[in-house]
């Protein structure tokens, strides 16, 4: 886990867009990964851990009651598990439907809690992503704003596998300039994160605006599921 490099690779990379490094946090994503993994990520500086999967990201935290990570739930959400997860993580990075948002509220109204959330946009509209379809997200992103329970931080994006340079400054480079399109036309000023880029594609996606980047296979290497 040569994590020196990685935080190298994003300064310079902040530094060719004109930004400061400070303003790149990288998620480390322990999905299908033992939990000594996640140990070894926090004790090496990195404090926020992403997962997938609820009931694995569960099982860890149960393992791990004081731990002192802060867990994200990155993966895609099924509205009947909501009730788990609501003040089980410190940002949930998926959300992606009116009705998705709807049940976070109810869950957080019922335990009394205010859940961080980012919207999920399916910039480069694949048919096998979730998210919010570009078009479809001005309006998930006002309806979430007004909920109580939810405070909406930003919005995350996944480009294609594998895609070309240029692709992926389309991408991300098209969900920096809907948030801020968004923002000015709701009147905004807190969707201050961008949630993009992975271990193929980090260095674009902080060229681009990314304030997070969600990384594994480069610290942990492939994972066993």
């Amino acid at each position: 886990m040569d994590i020196a490099a990685v935080r190298s690779r994003i300064a310079a990379a902040a530094v060719r867009a004109g930004r400061s490094p400070e303003d790149v946090r990288i998620v480390a994503v322990t999905k299908g990964h033992p939990l000594e993994r996640a140990r070894e990520a926090v004790a090496a500086g990195l404090a926020d851990l992403g997962e997938n999967r609820v009931q694995e990201a569960l099982a860890k935290q149960a393992a791990w009651p004081d731990g002192p990570a802060r867990w994200h739930l990155i993966g895609h959400l099924q509205r009947n598990k909501v009730k788990l997860v609501v003040g089980r993580f410190a940002l949930i990075h998926s959300l992606d439907s009116i009705r998705l948002a709807d049940a976070l509220e109810a869950a957080g109204a019922a335990a009394g809690r205010v859940q961080d959330v980012l919207v999920e946009v399916n910039v480069a509209r694949e048919a096998q992503k979730n998210g919010a379809l570009p078009d479809e997200a001005p309006a998930l992103v006002a309806h979430a704003a007004g909920l109580p329970h939810l405070r909406l931080l930003g919005l995350m994006t996944m480009a294609p596998y594998g895609a070309p340079a240029a692709v992926q400054h389309q991408v991300f480079g098209g969900l920096r300039e809907l948030r801020d399109r968004v923002s000015r036309n709701l009147g905004l000023a807190t969707l201050s994160q961008l949630s993009m880029g992975m271990s193929g594609d980090f260095e674009i996606a902080v060229e681009e605006g990314a304030t997070m980047v969600r990384l594994g296979t480069i610290l942990f290497g492939e994972r066993a599921s």
